[in-house]
């Protein structure tokens, strides 16, 4: 579905960093229904494609196809063990070169994380007035992002909303 507002039509993207929307949501002390959010992504913000970027693990078949019949288009960075063993995916480069893939393709991003990495990524959407809200879902986001406040949204207050049952 596509906003027309006065005879424009208005096409959002969300490009979300999954492992900073889930670690964020379960500081919060609640865990996200993934598939709430997508919807909520759409009925709030018109969101027309939602990018979840996400290390790949064999083992999390079953949530991909999950994710993906709730409306994600799933994009993947291969995953490396760190010194103690713990899967690593850092996905930040990844939503960089889609949002920038995809730029020319929507009229507004959203983009969701609290994380400072993303402020170039920000600064450069706002300056050619593509970006919309930035959703954060760590309540003590980064310090960087704080110039960004009228663009901000946090999750905290959606738990209700949003919360797996």
């Amino acid at each position: 579905m596509i906003l027309v507002m006065n005879g424009f039509s208005n096409i959002v993207y969300a490009f979300i960093d999954s492992q900073n929307l889930n670690l964020g949501v379960r500081s919060l002390g609640w865990k996200l229904d993934f598939g709430k959010f997508r919807v909520y992504l759409k009925d709030k913000y018109n969101v027309s494609e939602a990018f979840l970027f996400l290390g790949y693990v064999e083992s999390n078949r079953k949530l991909y196809i999950y994710l993906t019949s709730v409306g994600y288009e799933l994009v993947f960075k291969p995953t490396v063990r760190d010194f103690k063993g713990r899967v690593k995916g850092n996905v930040d480069a990844e939503l960089v070169l889609q949002t920038m893939i995809e730029v020319e393709n929507f009229d507004k991003a959203i983009i969701v994380s609290g994380d400072g990495d993303f402020y170039c990524l920000i600064k450069y959407l706002i300056g050619i007035g593509k970006l919309d809200k930035v959703i954060t879902p760590n309540w003590k986001y980064s310090s960087l992002l704080k110039e960004f406040g009228n663009k901000i949204v946090p999750i905290k207050g959606l738990g209700k909303k949003l919360r797996k049952k």
